[in-house]
Order: C-alpha cells, then structure tokens, then sequence
C-alpha cells in the first residue's frame, strides 16, 4: 500500500522536510526520504544553526576551509552553498520528472537584510547565481521591503521562496507581488514557465499565540482554541484559488506561468494535547506543499491520514475567524507580532551560527 506522503501527491499536495544536515547528504537519508516521496527541502537559519553548531557532521569541513582571514560568514555561506548543492543535485530527478514542479530546496536570505528591498534583491541574485541550480529557490521574508523584492527577482527569472508569511493581508500583497513579477517578466519577453514560487504561510505559532488570549478570555471563548491556525490557512487557500481562477493569473497560466502554491510552515503540533498530525492531516488539496520537520514526517508516515480536507473550507474558516474577533481576538495584531517575533528569532540564530562558527574552528583548529 503507498505510504500517505504518496496518497497526497494524488490529491495535489507535495511534502518537503524542512531540515538540512551534511549526513542527511552523504548517508544516502535524503535520497531515502525522496523514495518515500519527499519532493523538496527547506532550510532557514535556526535549521543551518542546529546542524553546524550541535553536530561532527562540519568539523572536517571546518577545518579544510583556509584559516586565511574569511569572516564567520564566509566560512558558513561555504558551508551551506555546499549543501544546498548538494541536496539539490540528489532531488534534481524530481524537479526533471516533475516538470520543474517539485524537487526545490531553499536557502535564506540573510535575516539583517530584511528591511532592504535593494540589500534583499541584490543578495538573492548573488546566492541564485553561486549556487548555479535550476532547482533551488531564494527564502525572502514576507516584510514590506522583502514582498518589493520578490516582484523584482520574479521578474528576473529567480525562484523565490517567500517565508513568514502570517496575515491574509500580507498574503494578498505576496500573491500581487508574484503575478506582477510574472508580467514583468512577460514583458521582457522571457518564458515564465521556467520560474517557480511558493507562499510559506506559517501556522502552529498562530495557535499558540492566539489560544493563551482564548484561554484567559474564559468562557465559550475557550471553546475556539485549537483552530484558529487552520482557520486562517483555509482562508489563505480560499484566496489562493480565487486568485489562480481569476482572469489576471489565467491570462499568464496561457503563456506557461505556474501557480505560486501555498506551502504551509512551522507545521510541527506545539500543544502535546492536539494531535501531532493536526497541522499535516487539516491542510491538504491540490496545488499545496507541506513542508515538515524529521519528527512530524515521521508521525505522518506512521498514523498520519489522507483526504482532501481542504477542499470547500472557507465558509467554516469565516466563521471561525469571525468568532474570534467577536470574542475579541485581533488575530491582525498577533500575525504582526508573530512576524516580528521570527525575524528577531531568525536573526538571533544567524548571529549564533556566526559565533558558534568562529569558535568551533578555533577548537577544531587548536594546536
């Protein structure tokens, strides 16, 4: 019987793991992972922090690299074009047979950029142009400067991974951004068939911000907790299909353009009293990816189910929404917050992957 991840994929949704590690490359894990059905990889700074930092696996590697003056920076961007490199090279036959549809694998931007439309745009064209893959996409940030820039690397022919993704109004201002980089890039006469996106909406943190304000509102308040997350994707994907329905995003589907699929993030269950499978089993449908931690892909491969839930859930999702703000829930001011929250979050992370960096090779290095 085919495993759930590959039930999926028959109803639309592709899953990526959302974990980098060099013995994920060089063990065969990845490519195991890929026979499971795993068609993409995403990465982010917490992820390249953990695996540097916390593990053998870059030891040898930190060695080797020339102790020459290079800054900590330098050192990790070696590390981590080496990675993504070499992850995608092993999903390369996936992205071949899909079309160019699936086998991408991430790489960030750097948090410090965030509030730079130009820093951003001149940073993603870099790292695109030295990691010299047709599968790979740039991580830009869902700020107002980072939505500028994904216009313009659209427009260059960039795949584009737009990350922190919370709100249904910063979602919007992605979609606009991404179909008007396509007719940028239309204009300029070159074939939109060759560029792909996703929307990385972010989900587990919104119930969990959004449950402690139910919580101690008390009362039939209480009774919402647990579902606003949902909630809020199932919109996001209502919205998505409208958007791809509509006249401006079939005019460019006729010259080969494809859909800037929603891809639900941060998908791992917080609350040990929701299921571990919730965030995976409530959000699938056509046109959508998933991407998981290694602890949930295993949950899902285990007991996770399959069926296409999200499917006419906007009206449930309104009204869940609607209850929310009745019960006097700003779910507009806990998305900016949370926004807030990862990039402050992301960038401590880079800053401790540069330390951890420097004094690892000075360990490594020591006489």
């Amino acid at each position: 019987m085919e495993n759930i991840i590959i039930q999926n994929q028959t109803l639309g949704q592709s899953t990526w793991v959302d974990y980098i590690q060099r013995s994920m490359l060089t063990t065969g894990q990845l490519g195991g992972l890929v026979k499971d059905g795993v068609t993409g990889l995403t990465s982010n700074p917490t992820i390249f922090e953990k695996a540097i930092t916390t593990s053998a696996d870059y030891d040898v590697a930190l060695t080797e690299i020339p102790d020459d003056g290079r800054s900590a920076t330098d050192v990790f961007e070696t590390l981590a074009v080496e990675d993504i490199q070499g992850a995608a090279d092993i999903l390369r036959a996936v992205y071949d047979f899909t079309d160019g549809r699936d086998g991408y694998v991430s790489l960030e931007v750097p948090p410090s950029l965030a509030q730079s439309t130009k820093q951003t745009v001149a940073e993603a064209r870099r790292l695109f142009g030295l990691l010299r893959r047709p599968n790979v996409m740039i991580k830009v940030p869902a700020t107002y400067p980072g939505i500028s820039a994904v216009r313009a690397l659209i427009g260059e022919g960039i795949n584009v991974n737009v990350t922190l993704i919370f709100s249904l109004a910063m979602y919007q201002k992605v979609i606009n951004a991404y179909l008007s980089g396509l007719e940028d890039l239309v204009a300029a006469g070159k074939d939109p068939s060759r560029v792909a996106s996703v929307a990385s909406f972010f989900i587990s943190r919104i119930d969990t911000a959004a449950d402690a304000q139910l919580r101690a509102i008390g009362g039939d308040a209480a009774n919402l907790t647990g579902k606003t997350a949902i909630a809020n994707a199932q919109a996001a994907y209502a919205l998505f299909q409208d958007e791809s329905s509509g006249a401006r995003f079939q005019a460019l589907s006729a010259k080969g353009a494809r859909p800037q699929r929603p891809l639900w993030a941060s998908t791992s269950t917080k609350d040990p009293a929701l299921s571990d499978t919730l965030y995976v089993d409530q959000l699938i449908g056509q046109d959508t990816v998933n991407t998981v931690p290694p602890a949930t892909l295993e949950a899902i491969l285990d007991h996770g189910t399959s069926a296409d839930t999200l499917a006419g859930s906007g009206p449930s999702a309104k009204a869940h929404l609607d209850a929310l703000a009745s019960a006097g829930v700003d779910l507009d001011a806990i998305t900016a917050m949370l926004l807030y929250d990862g990039l402050t979050a992301f960038s401590k992370s880079f800053d401790d992957l540069l330390t951890g960096i420097e004094s690892k090779r000075a360990q490594l290095t020591k006489p």
